[in-house]
């Protein structure tokens, strides 16, 4: 298990760099943490640190974002989903949604609220777990 610290915001993009060095070949990534723990901040960093241009929002009534990497910054992919299935009522939103062809790609997904989804997640999705401290740091585990 790996352990990464956020002190804080500040200190963000050296822990989205971090993580970034332990992705492999791991392409479907599943964040656990509850509401407010910094999932969506955190895949903001990382997609950042990747070399993500476009303006990095939390997916939350669209379901899915789709990121270019506009440079070589990165040669794991040449796009990035971010999920989140915070909304999902049934899982058969997410079977309509074509799931298979966004997790199967080969591109990074990133997916908050993985909980609402664990039936159809892939056997190799990496779980990361995000917890908040009472002094406002934050513990990435995965």
């Amino acid at each position: 298990m790996i352990s990464i610290q956020i002190k804080d915001i500040e200190h963000i993009g050296e822990a989205a760099r971090e993580f970034i060095e332990h992705i492999g070949e791991h392409r479907v990534f599943a964040f656990y943490g509850e509401m407010g723990a910094g999932k969506t901040t955190f895949i903001k960093a990382i997609c950042e640190e990747l070399g993500v241009e476009d303006v990095i929002t939390s997916p939350t009534f669209a379901i899915v974002n789709e990121y270019s990497l506009t440079s070589h910054l990165s040669p794991l992919t040449s796009k990035i989903y971010h999920f989140d299935f915070y909304r999902i009522k049934k899982l058969e939103e997410v079977y309509d949604m074509g799931f298979e062809d966004y997790f199967y790609s080969g591109a990074l997904c990133f997916i908050e609220w993985p909980e609402l989804i664990e039936e159809v997640l892939p056997e190799d999705a990496v779980k990361v777990h995000i917890k908040e401290k009472e002094d406002g740091t934050r513990t990435i585990l995965f």
